[in-house]
C-alpha cells in the first residue's frame, strides 16, 4: 500500500498508460522481492494488490483516488486474512501446534509398528516370513517419512505460536532432534534387514530371541507414552536387556555383521543416544555464524534474492503489459494468475504453468455451469462453491496438478461464482482464460531466459558433486586414536560436517531429479529416471551409514584411549583395514566423479581426435590405464569384509584379568563390528551407483559400447595433457 500510494502522489493517476503501469508494476515488484527477511506470502500479496492498484488506475484514469483505492485494496485483503484466521479456528482449532501434536502421535504409532516388524523379521524361524515382515517394514517406512514431512511442515506454523506454546506446554521439546534420535536406528535396523539374505537359526538362538522380544514390548510402551504425552518419556532403560544383548553380540559380531549391526540400532534406542547430535562446540559455532550471516543479510541482498526479485520484475511487468495491450478491462487476470505463483527456488515451470492452465479453465467451466442451472436462484448460487472447494482440496493433493492446479482452479470458480456486475460469464470467463494463459506464457519465457539450464542437465552436475563430498566424506574416516589432550569428537568432526554438506546435495539432487521427470523432454534424450532413483537410494542409504560411522569412531576413539583395552597392534592392522577400504572405495567415487561429470562420449571422442593423444592400438587403451584402480567387485568387498571379522574375531576371544575390561572389550567389540558393517554397507552401494552409471551411459549413447575403464583413462589422458 505504501509503494502505491508514492506511485501514485509521483506520477498522478490521470497520466497512467499500459506501459507506465506495467513499468510500475516491474519496479515495485523488484523493490518487494529485494529484501531477504520478507516472508514470501508477504510477498505474494504485495504483487497482487500492486496488479489490482495500478491496472484500476488504467481502466479509470483520473476517476480512482490516490489514497482511497490503495486502501480500499488494502482493506479487502485484510477481510480475506481474518477471514482465513476464522476458518482456521472454527469449527474447531487447527493450529500447528495441535496439527504437529496430530502428526507425532501418529508417526510414535507408525515407528511402533515398524519396530516390531523389524524385531518379528530377525527373529522368525523361517526366511520366508522374514522377508514379508521386512516388506511389510518398508512400505510402513514409506508412510512415516510422509509423517515426518508433515511434521516438519507443520513446525514452521509453530514459530508463529510460541508465545502461545510456552504458556500451555512449557516443557516444549526439541522435536526435530527427538524424530531424528527415533529414525535413524528405525532406518539402520531396516539396512540391516535389506542386507541379509535369511537369518541362521545359531545366530539368533532362543535365549536372544526372548530378550529381543521383551525390548520389543518395552520399546512399543516407550513410544505409546510418548505419543500421548507429546513429550519425552521418563521410562527407565532396561539395563539387563541391555547387558544381554552386549554379551550375545560377542559371539555375534564376528559371524554375522548384519545381526550385529541391528542389536546395535537397537542398543541404541534402548539408551535414546543422540547419534545425530552435534557437540557443543559445533552448536555454539553454528549460532555464531548465522547470527553473523543473518546481520550481513539484512544489508545486502544475495545474488540468488537479486536473480528472484528480477524475476518477478520482469515477469509481472510483461504479463501486465501485454494483458492491457490485450484486454484493457480485463487486464487485472494476466498479472494475478502468476503473482500468486513466484518461489525462491527452483520449480518444474512446463508442469505448474500446465496444471495452472487446465485449474483455471475447470474451475471456470464449473462456474458457467452452476450459473446456467442456478440462474433463477442467483443467490444461492455462492453455495455451489463448496462441494467444488471439496473436490479440490483432493487436487492440492494430486500427482497431475498438484498445489498449483487446486488453487487455480478454487480461484476459477470462486471468481465467476462469487462476484456480481460483470456481465455474461461465459464472456468473462473466456476472457480471464485468455488473460491467464498471456500471463503464463510471459511466466514461462522469463523462467527460460533466467534458468536457461535444463533440469536433467543439474542433475547430472548435482551427481558428481555428490559423488565428489562422498569421497570426501569416506577419506575423512579417521583411522588413528588421538591423544587424550585432543577433543573426543575432533577426529570425526570433520566426518559430521561432510555428512551435512552431503545430505544438503542429496536433497537438492532429489529436487532437480523429480523436477527432470516431470518437465517434458523436446528433442533431448528422455530423463532415465528409474536410474536415478536407485542412485538416489544408494546414497539416501550412504548417509544413514555415514553417521553411524561418524558415532562408532567417536565411541572406539573415547573407549581406545583407556589402558589395556585394545592393543597397538590390533589398531595398527584395523587401521590397514580401514585405509584400504577407503583407497578402494574413494578410487571409485573419484573415477565415478569424472565420468558422470562429462558432457558426453561423443564430444569426449572428438577432443581425443583433436588432441592425437597416443594409444596402444592392440590393446585399445591409453598409458595411464592403471589409473582405473577400483572395486572389482563382490569379491574383493566379501575380503576386505572377511579381513576385518578375522580381527573382530581375535578381539572377541581375548581374555581379560577384570570385569571392567571385559565389559570395555565387549563395549569396543560392538561398535568395531557397527564399524565393520558400515564399511561392507558403503563398499556395496558403491558397486551398485558403479552399475546404475553405467547403465545412465548406456541409455544416454545407445549406439556406442560402454566401457567405463576406457572412458575413465581417456578422459585422465585428456587432463593431463
Amino acid at each position: 500500500m505504501i509503494l502505491s500510494l508514492l506511485t501514485l502522489h509521483v506520477i498522478g493517476p490521470e497520466h497512467f498508460t499500459s506501459r507506465v503501469a506495467a513499468l510500475a508494476v516491474a519496479v515495485c515488484s523488484f523493490v518487494v522481492a529485494l529484501p531477504e527477511s520478507t516472508h514470501l506470502m508477504t510477498k505474494r500479496i504485495a504483487f497482487g494488490q500492486l496488479v489490482i492498484v495500478f491496472v484500476s488506475t488504467v481502466i479509470h484514469g483520473a476517476q480512482i483516488g490516490v489514497v482511497m483505492h490503495p486502501i480500499q485494496v488494502a482493506s479487502s485483503t485484510t477481510l480475506g486474512a481474518i477471514a482465513s484466521v476464522l476458518a482456521m479456528l472454527f469449527p474447531y482449532p487447527r493450529l500447528a501446534y495441535y496439527e504437529t501434536r496430530k502428526f507425532y502421535r501418529l508417526y510414535n504409532e507408525n515407528a511402533s509398528e515398524r519396530l516390531n516388524c523389524n524385531l518379528e523379521a530377525i527373529t522368525a524361524s523361517d526366511n520366508s516370513t522374514s522377508v514379508g515382515l521386512s516388506t511389510q517394514a518398508k512400505s510402513l517406512t514409506t508412510v512415516g517419512a510422509k509423517l515426518l514431512q508433515s511434521i516438519r511442515s507443520n513446525m514452521i506454523g509453530m514459530q508463529w505460536e510460541s508465545p502461545l506454546r510456552r504458556i500451555f506446554n512449557p516443557h516444549s521439546i526439541d522435536l526435530e532432534e527427538k524424530l531424528q534420535d527415533l529414525e535413524i536406528p528405525i532406518r539402520g535396523m531396516n539396512i540391516a534387514l535389506s542386507s541379509c539374505t535369511s537369518f541362521s537359526v545359531g545366530v539368533i538362538d532362543e535365549e536372544l530371541r526372548g530378550v529381543l522380544l521383551n525390548c520389543r514390548e518395552k520399546l512399543s510402551q516407550k513410544l505409546d507414552q510418548k505419543s500421548k504425552c507429546f513429550a519425552p518419556s521418563d521410562a527407565t532403560t532396561i539395563a539387563e536387556s541391555k547387558k544381554e544383548i552386549l554379551n550375545k553380540n560377542l559371539t555375534i559380531a564376528y559371524k554375522d555383521l548384519p545381526t550385529s549391526f541391528f542389536l546395535y540400532c537397537l542398543q541404541l534406542l534402548l539408551d535414546e543416544l543422540p547419534i545425530a547430535k552435534k557437540t557443543d562446540h559445533m552448536v555454539e559455532k553454528t549460532r555464531k555464524t548465522r547470527k553473523i550471516r543473518e546481520f550481513v543479510l539484512n544489508f545486502m541482498p544475495s545474488n540468488h534474492n537479486l536473480a528472484f526479485a528480477f524475476k518477478c520484475s520482469l515477469s509481472l511487468g510483461l504479463a501486465v503489459l501485454f494483458g492491457l495491450m490485450y484486454n484493457k478491462e480485463k487486464g487485472y487476470w494476466s498479472g494475478l494468475t502468476i503473482a500468486i505463483s513466484f518461489v525462491t527456488g527452483r520449480q518444474p515451470i512446463f508442469s505448474v504453468a500446465n496444471a495452472r492452465g487446465q485449474g483455471t479453465a475447470m474451475g471456470s467451466i464449473y462456474g458457467i455451469l452452476c450459473c446456467f442451472i442456478l440462474q433463477r436462484f442467483g443467490d444461492l448460487k455462492f453455495l455451489s462453491l463448496l462441494p467444488w472447494i471439496v473436490f479440490c482440496s483432493f487436487l492440492r493433493h494430486s500427482r497431475m496438478y498438484g498445489q498449483a492446479g487446486g488453487i487455480s482452479a478454487v480461484i476459477g470458480a470462486l471468481l465467476i461464482l462469487g462476484r456480481k456486475h460483470y456481465g455474461p460469464p461465459t464472456e468473462f470467463a473466456v476472457a480471464r482464460i485468455t488473460e491467464a494463459t498471456i500471463g503464463l506464457i510471459c511466466f514461462i519465457m522469463v523462467e527460460i531466459l533466467s534458468r536457461p539450464s535444463r533440469a536433467s542437465t543439474l542433475v547430472k552436475y548435482e551427481l558428481s558433486q555428490s559423488l565428489r563430498t562422498l569421497q570426501d566424506c569416506i577419506g575423512g574416516i579417521p583411522t588413528t586414536i588421538p591423544s587424550q589432550r585432543d577433543m573426543p569428537s575432533s577426529s570425526s568432526q570433520a566426518l559430521r560436517d561432510g555428512h551435512t554438506k552431503l545430505k544438503s546435495l542429496v536433497y537438492r539432487l532429489e529436487e532437480f531429479a523429480a523436477e527432470a521427470e516431470s518437465e517434458p523432454n523436446f528433442w533431448f534424450v528422455p530423463f532415465h529416471s528409474a536410474c536415478h532413483s536407485k542412485m538416489l537410494e544408494s546414497l539416501s542409504r550412504m548417509l544413514d551409514i555415514l553417521l553411524f560411522v561418524a558415532y562408532s569412531m567417536e565411541q572406539v576413539t573415547r573407549l581406545s584411549q583407556k589402558e589395556g583395552v585394545c592393543g597397538v597392534d590390533f589398531q595398527d592392522r584395523v587401521k590397514e583395514n580401514i585405509d584400504l577400504f577407503k583407497n578402494r572405495v574413494g578410487n571409485t567415487l573419484k573415477c565415478l566423479e569424472e565420468i558422470i561429470r562429462m558432457k558426453s562420449l561423443r564430444k569426449l571422442e572428438n577432443d581425443l581426435k583433436n588432441k592425437n593423444l597416443p594409444c596402444d592400438i592392440e590393446s585399445g587403451e591409453y598409458p595411464n590405464a592403471d589409473a582405473y584402480r577400483t572395486l572389482s567387485g563382490n569379491e574383493e568387498v566379501d575380503s576386505i569384509t572377511g579381513s576385518f571379522r578375522k580381527l573382530l574375531e581375535e578381539m572377541a576371544n581375548k581374555t581379560h584379568t577384570s570385569k571392567d575390561e571385559e565389559m570395555l572389550k565387549g563395549q569396543l567389540l560392538f561398535h568395531y563390528s557397527c564399524l565393520g558393517f558400515c564399511t561392507n554397507s558403503l563398499m556395496r552401494e558403491t558397486l551398485k551407483i558403479e552399475s546404475e552409471a553405467k547403465e545412465l551411459l548406456i541409455w544416454e549413447n545407445a549406439s556406442t559400447e560402454v566401457n567405463l575403464k576406457q572412458i575413465y583413462c581417456k578422459i585422465s589422458s585428456l587432463r593431463s595433457e
